[in-house]
């Protein structure tokens, strides 16, 4: 555990969401194997769970492996897929330990038998921990969390348990991917790119968005702790006017 202390913010974000982005181009710089960076990326993954779970934020997702990453070379996909497992076999005990309740997003129906019992497993055990909710985007679109709503809404319909003139904002987020958590109020990318590659689309509605140019298995408590301080000096509007939020200050 890092023995720096994490500064004092005036807004903590609840729910912060990473896409993790550079272990490919780390690697790269160093003339190593793509696998090597995703491997020294665990530090980071490390650092913002600790990070994340000292300053008290509600929710933590990370993007770990998007619905599109099945298109990269076999051999990197298989090494993805070993670390996930590896994750689960030796570092679902330490979060138990830590109170952290594991949650997986995404369609995991493709993963192996193997696979997909340990993220069964790891739910199960750390299901009624109290402490930072970790959820892992695996397997996991936008556009696939937002068709797969539809989906069930349309089943709904079907079977007449729901109206189509029930269908609205609101329901449709019922239906979603973490719907009973809050959306993420801070999003952080890494690796320098202005994108966010079908990463929660439908949540992402008021989400701040930070940028980093630092590469992920570079990403530390300073880079985490700056782009807080970053959601800091945002106004969240929520659509009124500055006026009307100085009013809701008052009375608050």
């Amino acid at each position: 555990m890092s023995e720096i202390q994490p500064p004092k913010f005036e807004k903590l974000p609840q729910h912060v969401a990473i896409v993790m982005d550079g272990n490919n181009r780390w690697a790269k710089r160093r003339h190593l194997p793509g696998v090597a960076g995703h491997k020294a990326g665990v530090k980071a993954v490390k650092t913002v769970i600790e990070q994340s779970a000292r300053l008290g934020v509600e929710a933590l997702t990370l993007f770990a492996f998007s619905s599109e990453n099945w298109q990269r070379p076999e051999k990197e996909v298989n090494a993805l897929m070993q670390l996930f497992l590896n994750a689960l076999q030796k570092e679902v005990s330490k979060l138990h330990e830590h109170d952290i309740r594991l949650i997986i997003i995404g369609d995991t129906s493709r993963f192996s038998d193997t696979l997909q019992k340990h993220i069964t497993e790891a739910e199960a055990l750390t299901a009624n921990n109290q402490g930072l909710k970790l959820v892992i985007a695996a397997n996991y679109g936008g556009r696939w969390d937002m068709a797969n709503a539809a989906y069930k809404i349309a089943c709904k319909v079907k079977q007449g348990e729901l109206s189509e003139n029930e269908i609205t904002p609101e329901l449709f987020h019922q239906y979603t991917s973490l719907s009973d958590l809050p959306s993420p109020d801070l999003c952080i990318r890494t690796g320098g790119e202005v994108r966010l590659s079908n990463f929660m689309l439908w949540q992402f509605a008021y989400t701040e968005l930070v940028f980093s140019d630092a590469l992920w298995p570079d990403f530390n408590e300073q880079d985490f702790w700056s782009a807080i301080t970053e959601y800091n000096s945002r106004t969240r509007r929520f659509g009124r006017t500055d006026e009307q939020l100085k009013e809701d200050s008052k009375r608050a």
